[in-house]
């Protein structure tokens, strides 16, 4: 049950939300998409202090929303509203929407603690990653839960407060220790009440044992009866105290494990971004702390509450639902702890090794890691995928394998504990890929879309009970040869960067707003090239994206993954990632330090470029650009006799040859570097490599050298050349065997 259906339960509270969210509309999609907006609200944990990221997420939960309508067009019960409520949302700005449903779901939240048929009966969301068989450690038979807590906690997290929001992990480490004190207080009082319950049975039991002696002494048994009945009825007060004291101690539990699993889905997250190149913390180490103890808060609460289970008084039915709710927590905590701590390469090479990772975070905790239990690593298909994550279960025998869509070698590790480090792990540094069974293609699908992910998993027996437990690692796309790589990575780049947290394997959204394009494009450059790009780069490459000059800011521009990979650009043979991904590589390969050091343009297209050399009116600027017509290719433009001349495009071919900044100096014309002005020579000089002086080397050979030669500069006609023609086109396709991907697959992993 999702928590509107909680809210449902009541007619006053849900009449009060109904018309909270028709102030703006939105009451009949908070009723339709409930689930989704629940799931997508409390997943999102965001300082408000960030203006910049709460603005970005509002943004994209706007956008996703307007595309989670479109399916409502064919339900039945919805689709003659549908045309007020997209009136409704279009009329909404972002932000103000967004922050709506964030405060609506935060006033549901709170409303739910005064209703206390809910006070426990919520349970921790299920991260997606790791889910495993039910009825583990406990050993009654549950399904695996899904929803979220209805809690204060969690109210502070949508509210974006300091507290959890500033610094989660830092909240639950200094809340875990008054917790623990609760539960050994209560423990205290479930051990006294044993006894007194005991008292009292040894009581009754002398009291029926004498009663048929005692005919005739009828005020005697009227007494012994009433001070029975009160005993009774002071253990029956005490009893409903400690439950409740139970109860929320496990509330306030639930809050914390929560907690902790967000951190750790918002840590598999970044995990994903990092794929990009973005900057990453790995807080692992601190989330595992917070698991380990929890899981020994949570045995604590469970022997606590199985012992209050065993006093046979009345009503016993209350303390076996908050088992089974005590039990699934337990259960959650351990299946999501399972996870892959080093991903393989995201572009995985046939027979190629590769290195991979797995982790559990429960340390030493439960016993496991005596017996190092060993994991297997299969491949499944997107299908499989999403098959096994819907099934939220592993096979039944532990001798049974899934059903994989390839070969793998060196494919079996076991999970070992580090006792200096504390971490229960497991490696395969020598895995290979030895055979792949592709889908059957639709339309112009290729190998390079098509997605698999490594599925890890193992099976330990606990106290009688079997755990499996498993994990999917990131999108991988599977290739044969180098010339494959380019649209292998807009595949992966894409999942990476506009992927959720919590999905169905492996969606993602057809198309985003320019603003995030922009911000993975940059990042991923930015991790390739060791700068960034400017607002100017940024601008230049959503006029190429879009076709068109920028108006406003661009922000609200959609741009579809055809545009991004699929359809060409005019005029060329080649797409928009073909352009980018061939010049990140030149960049990376050859232009890194001239890049860095700001001495290149770039992104700026020709009839821009002779513009800025001509206002400059000074013979001898130039500037560097990357060029449009050739994939990886540099062209130098420069000032000459008030025309602007443009030697043709330099390709890795030919810096490998001789470098850019040699090439440049070569050039006698080129004087100015644009924009700074700088002198050439001062600009590049230590750039240059170092030349010979003397005519004859001590072996006896004449000294000689490659030189850039430029007729056209000297004979004034035709187009400027140089006599080291790059070649065409054609020749230097990605995958050409001269251009070597192992450095750039390193740094883009």
């Amino acid at each position: 049950m999702n928590l509107w259906k909680r809210i449902s339960c009541n007619p006053d509270v849900k009449q009060s939300m109904i018309q909270y969210y028709d102030e703006k509309g939105l009451a009949d999609i908070r009723v339709y998409l409930a689930p989704w907006i629940e799931e997508r609200i409390m997943s999102e944990l965001i300082n408000t202090t960030s203006t910049e990221l709460y603005e970005r997420d509002a943004l994209q939960f706007y956008e996703d929303l307007k595309q989670k309508l479109i399916p409502l067009s064919n339900d039945n019960l919805i689709k003659f509203k549908l045309a007020e409520i997209c009136t409704s949302i279009t009329q909404t700005p972002a932000v103000e929407l967004y922050t709506h449903f964030r405060t609506g779901v935060q006033r549901e939240i709170q409303l739910l603690d005064q209703m206390p048929q809910f006070a426990y009966g919520v349970a921790a969301a299920v991260n997606g990653s790791a889910v495993g068989t039910p009825g583990i450690i406990g050993g009654a038979s549950m399904p695996v839960p899904t929803g979220m807590h209805s809690n204060n906690m969690a109210a502070a997290t949508l509210n974006g407060s300091n507290s959890y929001a500033g610094d989660n992990l830092f909240a639950v480490q200094s809340t875990i220790p008054k917790l623990s004190m609760a539960i050994n207080t209560i423990y205290s009082e479930v051990q006294q009440f044993g006894r007194s319950y005991e008292t009292f049975h040894n009581c009754f039991n002398n009291y029926s044992q004498r009663k048929a002696a005692m005919v005739g002494h009828d005020s005697e048994l009227h007494l012994q009866d009433i001070q029975l009945q009160d005993q009774c009825r002071i253990l029956a007060g005490q009893r409903s105290s400690i439950l409740q004291e139970l109860k929320r101690i496990t509330f306030d539990y639930d809050a914390i494990q929560e907690t902790v699993i967000n951190e750790l889905k918002n840590w598999q997250r970044n995990q994903a971004l990092a794929g990009n190149g973005a900057p990453f913390r790995d807080n692992l180490d601190d989330i595992q702390r917070c698991i380990v103890l929890l899981l020994e808060l949570v045995g604590k609460i469970l022997e606590n509450v199985n012992a209050m289970q065993r006093i046979p008084l009345e009503h016993n039915d209350e303390c076996g639902e908050l088992i089974v709710h005590v039990r699934q927590a337990q259960q959650v905590l351990v299946l999501s702890s399972f996870i892959v701590e080093k991903q393989p390469p995201q572009v995985m090479k046939t027979n190629t090794r590769f290195a991979a990772g797995v982790r559990w975070l429960i340390g030493p905790q439960l016993g496991i890691s005596v017996n190092g239990p060993q994991v297997e690593c299969i491949i499944l298909s997107e299908a499989q995928a999403q098959r096994h994550s819907a099934q939220r279960t592993m096979p039944d025998s532990s001798n049974s394998t899934p059903a994989s869509s390839g070969e793998i070698v060196n494919n079996i590790g076991n999970l070992e504990y580090n006792n200096q480090t504390g971490v229960f792990s497991a490696s395969f540094r020598t895995m290979q890929l030895k055979k792949i069974k592709r889908a059957e293609k639709k339309g112009t699908e290729s190998v390079m879309d098509e997605k698999f992910a490594l599925l890890f998993y193992t099976s330990v027996v606990v106290n009688d009970y079997r755990i499996r437990v498993w994990t999917l690692s990131l999108p991988v796309v599977v290739i044969v040869h180098g010339n494959q790589e380019p649209q292998s990575w807009a595949t992966i780049t894409w999942d990476n960067a506009f992927s959720d947290i919590v999905r169905e394997p492996f969606h993602v959204p057809d198309k985003v707003v320019w603003s995030q394009l922009a911000m993975a494009l940059n990042i991923k450059f930015e991790s390739s090239t060791g700068r960034g790009l400017t607002e100017e780069n940024l601008n230049f490459l959503h006029e190429k994206l879009f076709r068109r000059s920028l108006v406003n800011n661009g922000d609200e521009d959609y741009i579809t993954w055809a545009q991004f990979c699929k359809e060409p650009l005019p005029d060329r043979s080649f797409t928009f990632w073909d352009w980018f991904f061939a010049i990140m590589k030149l960049t990376k390969d050859h232009l890194l330090n001239l890049w860095k050091a700001g001495l290149i343009v770039g992104f700026i297209n020709k009839h821009r470029a002779e513009q800025e050399l001509m206002h400059t009116q000074e013979a001898g600027t130039f500037l560097l650009r990357f060029s449009d017509s050739e994939l990886g290719g540099i062209t130098v433009g420069f000032l000459k006799d008030n025309s602007v001349l443009m030697l043709s495009p330099w390709t890795a071919r030919d810096l490998n040859i001789r470098g850019l900044a040699d090439r440049i100096h070569d050039v006698d014309m080129l004087r100015w570097l644009y924009p700074s002005r700088r002198n050439r020579d001062e600009a590049f000089n230590e750039f240059y490599t170092q030349r010979m002086e003397e005519s004859t080397r001590h072996d006896g050979y004449v000294t000689n050298t490659i030189r850039v030669n430029v007729p056209a500069i000297e004979n004034n006609t035709g187009t400027p050349q140089h006599v080291m023609q790059s070649p065409h086109s054609h020749d230097i396709q990605m995958g050409n065997d001269n251009i070597n991907f192992t450095d750039f697959e390193s740094i883009l992993y």
